[in-house]
């Protein structure tokens, strides 16, 4: 029977179910959680950006403190509804599915980001975009046509690259297993952790959850098989995935704007000062309470240094209270909704406090000079580097064109391919078997190319593409 709560893991999902023992201490799902946190993407997200590439104050969040502290949140909405609603997860057990669960798509839920965070997946889109007039059709620039093109509505999967579908590829494709299984999760940990539930063609700007796509091509097999599992169709989510989104929304408002006041980009007495001069946000609760708060630090007589640390303590607490309240109200608000597969608004569209901190972060996080600064180097060199692989990747013989993995032509060839994963090399020469465009070899050697730059840290690829301009 169909259940979106299914401990059914993906290398069962094509076998008949047979009895087996549970394990006494954790439930599959807790499994889930520990097999992501000891998995090598996890360890990458430490030197991958959330705002300020590379930075060299260790108190800045990268995308592991951001991952964690999104797990964190999401564990403590889900129990906090649970706590008030247990009927809204249809008997799952709080400790040993709702909770795991939470935990482990939060930590996921950034793993196929590309360095350099959002910028990164621009930079990579960019390269397709500037070629996108032969790179699915054609050989080479100028050169003859492919034996199979790639359909005009799988141009988003590389056009609007997202490292969310990528997150998908990774966990289940691309990470060493006997049986090619990835981490072999459960089959609702993998639902729920696919936050946009439609594949590129069936993008849908106007909604929402659908505005982006979800799973690539590649992963259209085993999508399908989950959602037999699951019960869940095309563009329906798994309940906890609003409840992740709308923890990534926190973090990004909050934290965001905690790291630009550690770094002194902006002070804490200056974003209450904006909360207080907007209409939206200066009756709130929590401005009120972080005010007096400011008031009893002020009167302490601390010194300078010291009442600013704590003046920022008092705005994250107070501010990440109010917004796992809006989220929790939010979620039970719209229970009938999201269980009927209806709802398509996130929990934190509507929370003035959000909106208010997210413009704070974009005025002085991501357009700060610095940030900036780091960003433009980085898309330069994933450029550069998108170039260079590509070159790699498709410097063979044309009596080789359906080997991926045929000897290369070039010395630098040879030597840029030979740093790609044996993961990706792996999966890319078994996907010819997959069926259906997935198998083509210009879409495998587009996923390869995409599998390499994603699965990068902002290190890495700093100083792979200086060591590679080097040689041209």
């Amino acid at each position: 029977m169909a259940t979106i709560w299914s401990d059914r893991r993906v290398g069962e999902l094509s076998h008949t179910p047979t009895g087996r023992t549970p394990d006494p201490v954790r439930s599959r799902f807790q499994q889930d959680y520990d097999r992501l946190l000891f998995s090598t993407p996890v360890r990458r997200l430490s030197d991958k950006t959330q705002v300020w590439p590379m930075d060299a104050n260790d108190g800045v969040r990268t995308r592991l403190t951001h991952s964690h502290e999104v797990a964190n949140l999401a564990r403590s909405i889900g129990t906090r509804v649970h706590s008030s609603k247990p009927e809204l997860f249809l008997g799952a057990d709080l400790h040993q599915v709702i909770q795991p669960m939470l935990s482990a798509i939060g930590l996921a839920h950034d793993l196929g980001n590309p360095p350099f965070g959002h910028q990164g997946e621009t930079a990579i889109g960019r390269w397709f975009e500037l070629r996108k007039s032969w790179i699915f059709t054609n050989h080479h620039n100028g050169g003859p046509e492919l034996p199979v093109a790639i359909p005009d509505d799988l141009h988003a999967e590389f056009i609007k690259f997202d490292g969310n579908p990528q997150t998908l590829r990774l966990v289940t494709k691309l990470q060493t297993n006997i049986a090619h299984l990835g981490l072999d999760l459960t089959s609702a940990t993998l639902a729920a952790a696919i936050k946009y539930p439609v594949c590129a063609g069936n993008r849908d700007k106007q909604n929402p959850i659908a505005k982006k796509c979800g799973y690539f091509e590649a992963e259209r097999a085993l999508v399908n098989e989950l959602r037999i599992e699951t019960g869940l169709a095309e563009g329906q989510r798994h309940t906890l995935t609003w409840i992740m989104e709308a923890c990534d929304d926190i973090a990004y408002s909050v934290l965001d704007v905690d790291d630009a006041m550690k770094k002194g980009v902006i002070s804490p007495d200056d974003v209450l000062a904006s909360l207080l001069a907007d209409v939206t946000t200066s009756t709130h609760v929590a401005v009120a309470k972080a005010q007096t708060k400011f008031r009893e630090v002020e009167a302490a007589g601390r010194r300078p240094e010291l009442a600013r640390d704590i003046k920022i303590g008092y705005l994250r607490a107070y501010f990440i209270e109010a917004l796992i309240d809006h989220a929790s109200d939010g979620f039970v608000a719209a229970r009938e909704a999201i269980s009927s597969f209806s709802h398509r608004t996130p929990l934190m569209d509507d929370s003035t406090l959000c909106e208010k901190l997210k413009s704070l972060a974009q005025q002085h996080a991501f357009s700060n000079p610095g940030v900036l600064r780091m960003e433009a180097r980085g898309a330069e060199a994933i450029e550069g580097l998108m170039t260079a692989f590509w070159d790699a990747i498709h410097d063979r013989a044309p009596e080789d064109f359906d080997d991926i993995l045929a000897r290369r032509s070039g010395a630098k060839s040879k030597y840029v391919f030979a740093l790609i994963s044996q993961n990706y090399l792996e999966d890319a020469s078994r996907a010819a078997s997959a069926g259906g465009i997935a198998a083509s070899v210009r879409y495998r050697e587009l996923r390869l190319l995409t599998d390499m730059l994603s699965g990068m840290t902002d290190t890495f690829a700093i100083k792979l593409w200086e060591e590679l301009k080097g040689m041209q």
